[in-house]
């Protein structure tokens, strides 16, 4: 007897699906953590259109951005749990496989929330077909991977005209998301921040310079047929205090998550899930409630430390990173990778101002270690060195420890506080 939730897939669906359930039990039971990548690899090597099987008959939002991804894919699916239920991803895996076995996950589920990488946006867009397209920001991330940013912003305006039924909620204050959406028939633009704009000099469409008085920004160059291109008016904008959407809508706003940035995010889930039908006050309600995103911003007892963990991954999401550390916290830890995941081109660290650091003590830890070292000694941070995030953090006077970590570095550290604290829990 097939189960009506897999009769759709067809013989080679269930086949893939079988072999995955397989691949991910081995995985668990070898210890290499819960195998929904594994399973989620083996299924698409059975199957290649496995993604557009499961992803058929429902209304889904993909989420795309080079910073926040993570944080509004968590953000959304919470907002459109007021709605019914979510396939999403609880991991930030943001690749086919794991695409794959978010859906695979929440078989049933009417609704899907699914954070994207942005090379993969264009051919997951035509797997799944989604009802709305969250576009974040662009801005300069690992070059040996990704490539150029204006590249990627070519990749996503294609990818948009194939899909002119997509509602796309797109940030306006972000010039390469701006120019991606720009000639979308159906747009929900949403002011939601753009503090790193050392990537939008120029304008991706005319070529020339882009010229900003206070939060509007216009190209000096004129389009085809001589239109301007400049920021649109946004329906959705926030304060401090207040989101803000059509109609005179006002909604008081007061996150869990800290920093500006993560307002932005919210403003942009808020507006996706409501353009899918959700109440604005139940979904400001829920995007509230988010208190930590895969780890993120969460805090974990280790001996006589508190840590708290923040991650960043480009100068743009540690310009955000920067503004959230606590200066009153007792110790500070930067943790650099250089692994494929991180880009193993690390010139980014020029880029990152340091200078934020003058007046306080970091501990300069991962397997780069020694080029985050170089960097803090040219910014004349004051600084020790000591590769061992663990040893790193136990070297902090004792009390609250911020930690800062590229993604690798992010993900070991994490795992290894897991296994201490499980050690030093008590037997039942």
């Amino acid at each position: 007897m097939i189960d009506s939730s897999r009769r759709h897939l067809g013989a080679r669906g269930r086949l893939a699906l079988s072999a995955a359930s397989a691949a991910a039990w081995a995985s668990q039971k070898a210890g290499r953590g819960k195998g929904s990548m594994i399973g989620g690899l083996v299924a698409l090597k059975i199957d290649p259109a496995l993604m557009s099987r499961l992803g058929a008959n429902r209304r889904t939002a993909v989420i795309t951005g080079t910073n926040g991804k993570s944080t509004t894919t968590r953000m959304t699916a919470a907002a459109l749990a007021t709605l019914g239920e979510v396939a999403t991803q609880a991991d930030g895996a943001n690749m086919d496989a794991g695409i794959v076995a978010a859906l695979n996950s929440r078989r049933t589920a009417p609704l899907a929330a699914l954070e994207v990488d942005e090379l993969h946006v264009p051919h997951v867009c035509d797997a799944v077909n989604p009802e709305v397209l969250v576009l974040l920001n662009l801005s300069r991330d690992q070059l040996d991977r990704v490539g150029e940013i204006n590249m990627i912003e070519r990749k996503l305006r294609a990818g948009i005209v194939a899909h002119p039924d997509t509602v796309v909620v797109a940030n306006c204050d972000d010039v390469l998301m701006t120019s991606a959406a720009y000639d979308a028939p159906r747009t929900v633009w949403v002011a939601a921040g753009g503090g790193w704009v050392g990537d939008s000099v120029s304008c991706p469409r005319t070529g020339e310079p882009i010229e900003w008085n206070g939060t509007h920004w216009r190209s000096t160059g004129l389009l085809e047929g001589g239109r301007e291109f400049s920021r649109p008016e946004p329906q959705w904008w926030l304060d401090d205090e207040n989101l803000y959407g059509p109609d005179g809508l006002v909604l008081p706003m007061s996150l869990t998550l800290p920093g500006r940035a993560n307002r932005g995010n919210a403003a942009q889930a808020v507006a996706a899930a409501v353009t899918m039908g959700a109440d604005p006050a139940q979904a400001v309600a829920a995007v509230s409630a988010v208190d930590e995103v895969a780890g993120r911003y969460s805090s974990i007892q280790y001996g006589s430390h508190t840590v708290r963990m923040l991650l960043a991954k480009n100068p743009a999401g540690w310009q955000e990173a920067l503004s959230m550390i606590d200066p009153a916290a007792d110790g500070l830890v930067i943790a650099v990778n250089g692994q494929v995941p991180d880009g193993e081109d690390l010139s980014w660290l020029w880029d990152v101002r340091f200078e934020h650091f003058e007046n306080t003590t970091v501990v300069a830890a991962g397997e780069r270690a020694t080029d985050l070292g170089v960097r803090l000694t040219y910014a004349g941070a004051d600084h020790t060195v000591v590769p061992n995030p663990l040893r790193a953090i136990a070297s902090c006077p004792p009390g609250r420890v911020e930690v800062l970590a590229n993604y690798t570095a992010f993900r070991d550290l994490g795992r290894a506080l897991a296994r201490e604290t499980a050690k030093e829990a008590p037997s039942v």
